[in-house]
């Protein structure tokens, strides 16, 4: 059996849900086959998002860590290829910090790639039914810094796991105009479900040598 933590963080900005919590629970409730998953809540504040997933992983003693982060405005689940030792927040986290261009670790590498097969995952998203991309930024808010900050965990403190992190898009009771995309978060439970059999199977030096770059 693989073990799997799934971590999704608490609503933010003023919202009641976050789906990538949502989606994050559901598929620890519904785990695929040859699976073992648990799923961990991180709260969305710069500097404890990364303490609690450490925490987590040591609980866990996960071979696969796949983090989930809302992405409101896209319309597909977004599998990122790299974090960025950045933060710049346009908005406050939940505990009032706003950094401004700060490092999300001092001295840290500038960047840190995803070790999951990013682009089997898009795959398998696709495979599922479920809309998908590879993106090339996670921003710079608190999705980035956890992004950047497993990164760092696997090199310096985890480094028999694999992991990376993954965007998913706004659900359908959070755009009350009807104008933004959305998904249902047992939808996005679906195509992840496929994307974590896919990063089970497929070493991240065996991805798939298919386009999904992107101009900008």
């Amino acid at each position: 059996m693989t073990r799997v933590l799934i971590t999704g963080f608490a609503p933010f900005d003023g919202q009641q849900v976050n789906p990538s919590w949502q989606a994050a629970s559901l598929v620890a409730a519904e785990p695929p086959a040859g699976l073992t998953v648990t799923a961990a809540e991180l709260p969305c504040v710069f500097g404890e998002s990364i303490d609690a997933l450490r925490d987590a992983v040591r609980a866990a003693e996960p071979d696969l860590i796949l983090c989930l982060g809302q992405a409101g405005g896209r319309p597909g689940v977004t599998v990122e290829r790299v974090g960025l030792n950045v933060d710049d927040a346009r908005i406050p986290d939940n505990a009032g910090n706003q950094p401004i261009d700060e490092p999300v670790i001092p001295g840290g590498p500038a960047a840190y790639f995803s070790t999951l097969p990013v682009k089997a995952c898009v795959a398998a998203l696709r495979a599922a039914g479920v809309p998908a991309a590879v993106s090339n930024t996670a921003g710079t808010f608190v999705c980035n810094h956890v992004a950047y900050g497993l990164g760092h965990l696997i090199t310096t403190e985890f480094p028999h796991a694999r992991g990376g992190f993954v965007h998913v898009p706004w659900a359908p009771e959070q755009v009350t105009d009807g104008t933004a995309p959305a998904l249902e978060p047992a939808t996005v439970a679906r195509g992840l479900r496929a994307l974590l059999l896919a990063a089970a199977r497929t070493p991240a030096d065996g991805d798939l040598k298919v386009t999904e770059g992107a101009t900008h």
